[in-house]
């Protein structure tokens, strides 16, 4: 017999709580006690644990928000790796008595579990770092937060999660006014140039918003981001004060960020004002060594400026804390330790600025709120924005704690994302505990180098984008991203992908796939007969790469280069297995085996097309379409076989072209631009079947005439919407001639019908 009693004399300090051990039961067990006012602290383990609340009130706290009641009596039992907190809220002491024990098979099955890492019924609010508008988009871009995060939405749609992809123009930036001097612009028109252009290429790349959010014509944001300054003064934990800072040694201007530039403090490395793209640390400008003023050759002078200021070191603990909450990768917490390690830490969160917000405090006259800090409000109100527009309760003045939310950007911004912004909401909003994941990629060269938009060493966006590129610019992307290391985009290497991966395997295994589908089934899928151990097997393997692919693009171990490289590898699979199995093809003795492994071919397919959707989405729906199914809205849970009877039209299917092969222009292009010419009264010579109306500046009466003409002509009418929104001219062309009558097309152009 063995016999524990509580003893609160001998319990110890042990997860944020007091414990005590209890030995000889064959199990992990102990006695604890949770003080009035207190919590144990988030944690996560891989043993199941069991709860038995003896005496006191309080609560289970689950990482998705969910809180369930501790009284006497409760028995509360923890799966492997479920995050759990207890917490007294009573006025009496918590006892509690705990077992906890090791099982290999029920911790893999936990760990792998999509109910355990999904998002339940929880909103979640992707967000791609919004782009500085001092610019158009590049590959070097693309390649990291924007394609990884749509790719994150769609997938978490498809397995049912509430999620929603946002970003915006980062307007207040201080080089949207350096790029403003070299346009001669103001930085209002500089900002909202490149805003409108952002947002094409985005469109261009496949990449729909929930939310674009323009900071400098959002009526609401302005005082929205005073109100959440002010909250975090009214912490009482920045003040004024004055730090050394550098000044240009002839017009006296105030130099930060792209107005100097010197060597990290912390690497060596030559860097901007005030971050490291190379190490990540930030730094204060006046600490760079050997500083140059972008303004003029002499040495800058230092002189003192009293600015807002937070005391960055002094929040180690509640950084550490929030880093175990959520999905936070190494590299980031090495990031967090290795600042922490300075004996300090005083950011400036405001800088004298005439491009910007003003706070309403009245202690740094002609100081704007700088625009770093300023991002952590704009994500809440992007989510405030949405909440508006959905008739959803979302307010950035109020975060709601079931709120998930999902960063994805390049290392170069971790210390905004995973230092500065915790400790902002913590002040600002004291009662929320934020629940956020991180995914960051490293930089993507360029042939070696950096992309670079002042060296004019990129590939843009609009440079290669197409609808008849953008599946396999998106494919090449997701397999070379920089995940964890530095990777490199190189031309030749994309062509080559494009030749042999795309078109030399996956195309032409699909169109041949197709053309033995109508020999031998005249085009429609045949049922399976009878099944070999060979069949068996590669239906097994199927089910691996879905489960390897689900496991690449779920929360806990995203990585596009991993999805990427799995989606090839069913192509590669099943034309390992066609090999085989076409060695029998035309033999009749074996026409029951042959048409299962056609069967599994077409499961092999349809696969390829549920499982590629949030890469590649135009291929997944072309996929769909030729196998007679749906456009792939729903992650497959299993691999499942053609329905027999479905129309095959794989054959003559083209789902990439090669690099530089382009379709011929839509017959209906030259037309349309004609009529768009003389709405808008543009020159002949002016090259637009390559613009959408909106880039070409078309008012509502100007759209409203095209669309009248459209419609006399051809008897098609086109939303205000599509015609605004719906892509190029070429686009829009292509969309008119597949819904107008063939003869009036024909009639129209002067052709043939088709």
């Amino acid at each position: 017999m063995i016999i524990a009693s509580y003893d609160a004399d001998v319990l110890e300090q042990a997860f944020g709580i007091d414990m005590s051990g209890v030995e000889g039961l064959g199990t992990g067990a102990g006695w604890g006690r949770v003080a009035p006012g207190r919590a144990a602290d988030r944690h996560q383990h891989d043993e199941t644990e069991l709860f038995v609340i003896v005496s006191g009130s309080g609560e289970f706290v689950l990482d998705s928000g969910e809180r369930h009641p501790a009284e006497p009596g409760t028995v509360v039992l923890f799966e492997p790796f479920e995050t759990h907190v207890l917490a007294n809220t009573g006025a009496n002491d918590l006892v509690f008595f705990t077992q906890y024990w090791r099982d290999g098979d029920r911790a893999l099955a936990s760990a792998a579990n999509p109910a355990r890492k999904g998002f339940g019924e929880r909103p979640v609010f992707v967000f791609s770092t919004p782009p500085t508008p001092n610019g158009d988009l590049h590959l070097g871009h693309l390649s990291g937060p924007y394609l990884g995060a749509d790719a994150f939405t769609r997938f978490q749609r498809m397995t049912g999660a509430e999620a929603y992809h946002l970003t915006g123009s980062d307007d207040y930036q201080s080089y949207v006014v350096g790029a403003a001097r070299k346009d001669g612009r103001t930085p209002a028109e500089t900002a909202a140039h490149y805003s409108a252009e952002i947002a094409e290429t985005l469109r261009l790349m496949d990449i729909p918003l929930d939310q674009y959010t323009v900071t400098d014509q959002d009526g609401t944001y302005r005082e929205g981001l005073q109100d959440f300054f002010s909250r975090v003064v009214d912490s009482g934990q920045i003040a004024v004060t004055a730090h050394d800072a550098l000044y240009d040694a002839e017009s006296g201007q105030y130099l930060y960020e792209v107005d100097v530039k010197g060597g990290c403090p912390g690497c060596g490395t030559a860097t901007s004002g005030n971050i490291c793209e190379e190490c990540g640390e930030p730094n204060t400008v006046a600490d760079l060594t050997d500083p140059v003023s972008a303004a003029s050759t002499q040495a800058p002078r230092r002189a003192p400026a009293a600015r807002w200021t937070l005391p960055l070191h002094a929040f180690a603990d509640d950084v550490r804390a929030h880093h175990r909450l959520g999905r936070v990768p190494a590299r980031l917490r090495e990031l967090a330790d290795r600042l922490f390690r300075r004996p300090a830490l005083d950011i400036p969160v405001t800088h004298p600025s005439t491009w910007g917000v003003e706070p309403q405090e009245n202690a740094t006259e002609g100081q704007v709120i700088w625009v770093w800090p300023e991002m952590s409000y704009g994500f809440l109100h992007g989510i405030q924005s949405l909440g508006s527009r959905l008739g959803r309760d979302w307010r950035a003045a109020d975060p709601a704690q079931d709120w998930k939310i999902v960063h994805f950007f390049g290392y170069d911004n971790s210390f905004y994302h995973a230092v500065l912004y915790p400790v902002l909401y913590r002040l600002a909003f004291p009662g929320w505990t934020p629940d956020i994941d991180y995914h960051v990629n490293e930089f993507y060269l360029l042939e070696g180098s950096k992309f670079s938009t002042s060296r004019r060493h990129a590939v843009w966006g609009k440079e290669i984008l197409t609808p008849d590129t953008v599946d396999s610019v998106r494919y090449f992307l997701a397999a070379t991203r920089p995940e964890g290391r530095r990777t490199d985009f190189r031309r030749a290497a994309y062509e080559a992908t494009l030749d042999d991966t795309l078109i030399g395997t996956w195309q032409q295994w699909l169109n041949d796939l197709g053309a033995r589908v109508a020999k031998h089934h005249g085009g429609h899928a045949p049922d399976a007969g009878n099944w070999t151990p060979e069949h068996s097997a590669f239906l097994a393997r199927l089910g691996t790469r879905l489960a390897a692919v689900t496991g690449a693009l779920d929360n806990d171990a995203f990585s596009l280069n991993q999805a990427a490289a799995e989606l090839d590898g069913i192509v590669r699979d099943t034309v390992r297995f066609a090999r085989g199995e076409g060695l029998l093809a035309d033999t009749e003795a074996w026409a029951n085996e042959n048409r299962t492994a056609i069967a599994l071919e077409l499961a092999a397919a349809r696969l390829l097309a549920h499982a590629a959707a949030p890469v590649m989405p135009r291929f997944a729906d072309k996929l769909a379409a030729a196998l007679g199914l749906q456009a792939p809205r729903t992650w497959p849970r299993t691999v499942e076989l053609l329905a027999p009877g479905s129309a095959v039209t794989l054959a003559d299917a083209v789902f990439f072209r090669p690099a530089g092969a382009q379709q011929a222009p839509n017959v209906l292009t030259p037309w349309l631009t004609g009529i768009v010419r003389t709405a808008l009264r543009l020159e002949d010579d002016e090259q637009i079947a390559g613009r959408t109306l909106t880039q070409l500046a078309a008012g509502s009466l100007q759209a409203v005439t095209v669309q009248y003409q459209i419609l006399d002509a051809l008897d098609v009418d086109l939303s205000m919407d599509e015609l605004l929104h719906g892509g190029t001219l070429d686009e829009l062309a292509a969309v008119i001639a597949e819904r107008a009558d063939e003869t009036a097309v024909a009639a129209l152009t002067g052709g043939e019908p088709r």
